[in-house]
């Protein structure tokens, strides 16, 4: 599995590093492994020196070596860094097109199975974990269906596990609900005070929020569904590798992949693995086992 080359504008970003920077990041992200086992040294760079640059001035640093001393000798600065460096941006029903299609399409090849698994991997905050949840509580199947919703990022998942969410977002979200074919009015599926909406238990309880670091950590069940969406969009070639085959193993016969909309499977070997079930709004199906 991999993503489309990198644009112009990442490859300029690349070509901004000067070589000491280059030296002292990869110096950072192996301190980091080193330290506490969290491995960024697969990341691409880009992404990281931008939120490496905003941790250093955040905390008056004027150089990469001198956060790696910080990191090093103070550990709230480190947990500071490790949650910049791994909290993504997410939305509920983000990409409403692509909810849409799993509806119309995926949602009638699920209504057979006695049971359903789904794996969020990477979820963030857990917006589109939820988004799954309501959208099968209306399809009539939450009852058969457990959701585990993963993270490598503590911080995140705590926000997840509360499922409250700022309330300026939720004119957003109840938009992408719409545009994604919800059936209710989405103000149904939550209450509110002054500044948070918090989403009914009923959301909730097909949900198991868990820690998993899809860097360095194996597969831990059969799903149905995985979806890993706009997450290989942060690894190098190398990394995505080693995703796909944790993604692939873990997924049952016939089961489905979801990515996000700036990742695809194209090179020869990932398609004998696949049928492009939904492509445009990257749906693949797990090609059946070769007898």
């Amino acid at each position: 599995m991999t993503i489309q080359p990198m644009s112009p504008l990442v490859e300029s970003e690349e070509q901004e590093m000067n070589s000491v920077e280059h030296i002292e990041l990869s110096l950072l992200l192996e301190g980091l492994y080193q330290l506490c086992e969290y491995d960024f040294r697969h990341y691409v760079r880009s992404s990281l020196r931008r939120r490496v640059l905003n941790r250093m001035k955040a905390e008056g640093l004027t150089t990469i070596t001198a956060l790696l001393n910080k990191v090093l000798h103070d550990s709230a600065c480190l947990t500071r860094l490790l949650n910049d460096m791994s909290i993504r941006v997410t939305e509920m029903f983000r990409d409403p097109d692509f909810f849409a299609v799993f509806r119309s399409k995926v949602i009638p090849e699920l209504r057979a199975y006695p049971e359903i698994r789904i794996w969020h991997a990477g979820c963030a905050t857990g917006e589109e974990a939820y988004s799954m949840a309501i959208m099968l509580l209306e399809e009539g199947l939450a009852e058969k269906t457990r959701i585990y919703a993963t993270d490598m990022n503590e911080k995140a998942l705590e926000v997840a596990r509360r499922g409250a969410f700022p309330l300026k977002q939720m004119q957003i979200y109840t938009r992408n609900y719409q545009e994604s074919g919800g059936a209710k009015s989405f103000s149904e599926y939550y209450t509110t005070d002054s500044q948070y909406a918090y989403l009914d238990e009923e959301v909730k309880k097909s949900l198991i929020f868990a820690h998993h670091n899809l860097v360095t950590d194996g597969s831990f069940n059969e799903f149905h569904v995985i979806l890993c969406r706009n997450v290989l969009i942060y690894f190098d070639y190398e990394l995505q590798q080693h995703v796909h085959r944790l993604l692939y193993s873990s997924l049952s016969n016939r089961g489905f992949l979801g990515l996000g909309n700036k990742e695809s499977i194209f090179n020869s070997a990932d398609r004998q693995l696949y049928e492009e079930f939904a492509p445009r709004e990257k749906i693949y199906r797990k090609a059946a086992a070769r007898r």
